[in-house]
């Protein structure tokens, strides 16, 4: 008999349980990586919605002049046709840019704050899968703006606020879904792996909008969307909310096929035997009960914790939605090298996400680990915007370092921070407390998504250094907003496994 390989030996080694773990990590990673493919899409895009004009202005003033040696001066050239794309051809584009990221983020913040209660209401599969759906469509609608010549201001504002009301069912859904399937052991770590997704996404949609930016700016939204949709579909057919959704395949799997029956005695051998139906004792458990938005709030550290991402958040996003415009501007590059570049920032992310995980579990202090990357950041942000112009070399160095430290709080306190706080003790046990808790710190959070952007619109018209020195400020208050946590973590004398007590599933 031949050996078994080693690698069959390895796959029969883990349990059922790990296999379904694995296979709901992946699933949910994929899927919220689409979310973020598909919002990544519009920065890419800025750079040619709005074009340097500056050649062709002045080839068609050298045309339209040209009548100086007596022959009939030619009419001007239609630069706005020839150049950027209506309605942002205007002076105002960089507020009319602004003007669609705030659109969407606003209606992503309020719609943040129904999408946990309604999580907990419905089954978070059909939940998820329509959203998913819906986001598809709407980003593919943007998309159609190319390719049927719209050129309404309110036609792209509108898709953006209900894209951004329909993607407010992704996080609460991930988040509620993996926090289920994983307990407190070694969270920061296996949560800062998972939340990798936001980079990878970022990743992806810069590369697969930066191919057709240049050419067919429409397909640059419009596959995205497509992605999105068929991950939908994904989702209807395989997500498992609960390991306890598997009990009752399972307990109908192991129903003896043969019966009993207890006629058998009774009747004679040539008479029809009465089988004996299964009678299977259920033992009911109470549902619990949804947690008010007041009882939520009530939670040691959801309120400053939700400040904190207010800020870290706004800084995060603002580089999302803006930073390839930048390094458009301030190296000169064009939409496809400024795109391309703008992926070091989220790789540093990943980096950054991972890391703050592992320090926050080895240590247990959750908030003193955030400000610590907070403190960092800020400094580091200042040094971005000095030396951003010097080259290639230095600019691709501090984009991996301040991806790092930006994302590295906002990673950890979207993920394992709000799983740890959506399963405090506090909680008894209550499941279904966690979907609300994590809406409401990302919904917190999303207001300062919307802020930061439409700021970083606003102020840019004063230069790029304002924007950089909003940005630092930011970090600053979000560290100063940890200061009472922080000083609770440092004066335990024990160090706990995590700094917020849990409640196993």
């Amino acid at each position: 008999m031949a050996a078994v390989p080693p690698g069959i030996r390895l796959l029969v080694s883990f349990e059922r349980d790990q296999w379904y773990k694995a296979f709901t990590f992946i699933l949910t990673f994929l899927l919220y990586t689409c979310f973020h493919l598909t919002r990544k899409p519009i920065s890419i895009v800025k750079s040619e919605l709005h074009k340097n004009c500056t050649s062709i202005s002045e080839i068609a003033t050298m045309v339209s002049g040209g009548g100086g040696d007596g022959l009939q001066p030619s009419p001007p050239l239609h630069v706005d046709m020839d150049c950027s794309w209506k309605p942002f051809d205007k002076k105002n584009y960089k507020q009319l840019l602004g003007a669609m990221d705030y659109s969407f983020l606003c209606a992503y913040a309020v719609g943040m704050f129904l999408s946990g209660f309604i999580g907990e209401r419905i089954p978070i599969r059909l939940f998820l899968t329509v959203g998913m759906l819906a986001s598809g469509l709407f980003t593919c609608l943007f998309g159609l703006g190319y390719v049927y010549n719209i050129h309404s201001l309110a036609f792209y504002l509108i898709v953006q606020v209900a894209n951004g009301l329909i993607q407010t069912s992704g996080w609460p859904s991930v988040v509620t879904c993996i926090g289920n399937w994983f307990g407190k052991g070694r969270r920061g770590l296996i949560m800062g792996l998972w939340n990798s997704h936001t980079s990878v996404g970022n990743i992806l949609g810069s590369l697969i909008a930066g191919y057709w930016v240049s050419t067919n700016w429409g397909l640059s939204f419009i596959v995205p969307g497509l992605i999105m949709a068929a991950m939908g579909v994904v989702c209807f057919f395989f997500l498992i909310e609960h390991p306890n959704d598997l009990k009752s395949l399972y307990s109908q799997k192991s129903t003896p096929d043969k019966m009993c029956y207890d006629t058998e005695m009774l009747l004679p051998r040539d008479t029809v035997c009465i089988p004996v139906q299964p009678v299977v004792v259920v033992k009911r458990e109470s549902e619990p009960t949804p947690i008010s938005f007041m009882g939520a709030l009530h939670i040691p550290g959801v309120v400053e914790f939700s400040l904190c991402l207010l800020f870290a958040k706004l800084v995060n996003y603002t580089f999302l939605f803006w930073l390839p415009l930048y390094i458009t501007k301030a190296a000169h590059l064009d939409a496809k090298r400024a795109g391309d570049l703008s992926t070091l920032f989220d790789v540093g992310g990943i980096v950054g996400g991972i890391l703050a995980g592992v320090i926050s579990d080895k240590l247990g202090k959750r908030a003193t680990t955030c400000a610590i990357m907070l403190l960092l950041a800020a400094p580091t942000l200042y040094g971005f915007s000095m030396i951003s112009g010097l080259g290639m070399g230095p600019t691709v160095g501090m984009l991996l370092v301040c991806g790092g430290l930006v994302n590295g709080p906002y990673a950890l306190i979207t993920t394992a921070v709000s799983a740890d706080l959506g399963t405090h003790k506090s909680l008894k046990g209550n499941a279904r407390a966690l979907s609300t808790v994590t809406a409401i710190i990302d919904g917190t959070g999303s207001i300062g998504a919307a802020l930061g952007p439409l700021l970083a619109g606003l102020l840019s018209a004063w230069g790029w250094d304002q924007v950089f020195y909003m940005l630092m400020l930011a970090d600053f208050l979000a560290m100063l907003l940890l200061l009472r946590l922080v000083v609770k973590e440092l004066s335990k004398t024990s160090r706990p496994s995590s700094s917020v007590e849990l409640k196993e599933h």
